[in-house]
């Protein structure tokens, strides 16, 4: 069912409880209504949507009907101002719920050991991504992300490996948890993978090691160690736990930003937590 029958099942209940309410009668003929009684009654409905209505009189459809219909059609811009309610609603819900899930699972974002933390470790704001080295929203995302760094000294970056597209996306993520375990530029390895033609796989991943400085006979022998396949299985957990199902998905302060949004969206992002602290200083 769409959104715009969902809106007039809500009318047709704000009218029929306006009938048990004795808001008006209906005798045969149809009754007179006007904007401002119908706008009374639906505020009143929502006021008293959880009280049942046990003493409402039936609702006859061939009364009620052409009623709504004549309504609407004399007043159409009330389905859009009703689409627009239920759509801010439903975002003062969607950020209420974001926020108890990012309070729940504080310490799986920011203080699982095997985070790879660029920029400042001890800066006053965090930006999270989750990633696969196949995707091309990330891809577009890596300018964003250095050009934040270079101009932010205060910012710290956490990188997760999320792979999700591709069984060479798992492959290039084991390599990647490597490759941040070990003392040499792990930044060098991540912009050198993601700047790859084609497919990010094994082989890809094992020689932007090898251009780092690491051995890829001592990669090959610990790509199935148990740790390893901790790690990625953590970060699934952690993506199930906050509802990701796609990459790139970035996690500031009270919100999860899914999607390559762009350098200024996420400048603006980063300074309204300093600001106050959400990402979204007006809502």
């Amino acid at each position: 069912m769409n959104r715009q029958s969902l809106i007039i099942i809500a009318l047709v209940f704000a009218l029929g409880a306006a009938i048990g309410y004795g808001w008006f009668v209906t005798t045969g003929e149809q009754a007179a209504i006007s904007e401002a009684d119908v706008r009374a009654i639906v505020n009143d409905v929502l006021d008293e949507r959880d009280t049942p209505l046990a003493n409402a009189t039936p609702i006859d459809p061939d009364a009620i009907h052409p009623i709504i219909e004549n309504y609407l059609l004399a007043n159409p811009r009330i389905l859009q101002q009703m689409s627009i309610a239920l759509d801010a609603e439903l975002r003062a819900e969607q950020r209420v719920q974001t926020k108890v899930a990012l309070a729940s699972l504080n310490d799986d974002i920011y203080s699982d050991p095997a985070n790879i933390v660029i920029g400042n470790p001890d800066g006053d704001v965090t930006l999270v991504e989750m990633f696969d080295y196949n995707c091309t929203y990330c891809r577009q995302s890596v300018p964003d992300v250095m050009q934040l760094l270079a101009e932010d000294p205060e910012l710290r970056v956490i990188l997760k490996e999320f792979p999700i597209l591709s069984e060479g996306s798992v492959d290039a993520a084991r390599v990647g948890v490597l490759v941040a375990e070990a003392p040499v530029d792990y930044l060098q390895f991540h912009t050198s993978l993601f700047a790859t033609r084609g497919t990010v796989d094994r082989e890809a991943a094992l020689t932007a090691a090898s251009d780092v400085g690491l051995s890829r006979v001592n990669l090959e022998l610990e790509l199935g160690e148990p740790r390893i396949t901790d790690v990625i299985q953590r970060n699934y957990a952690l993506a199930q736990g906050l509802n990701i199902t796609g990459t790139p998905t970035f996690i500031l302060g009270d919100e999860i930003i899914r999607g390559a949004v762009g350098l200024d969206v996420l400048r603006a992002k980063i300074a309204n937590v300093r600001a106050c602290g959400s990402t979204d200083c007006e809502g």
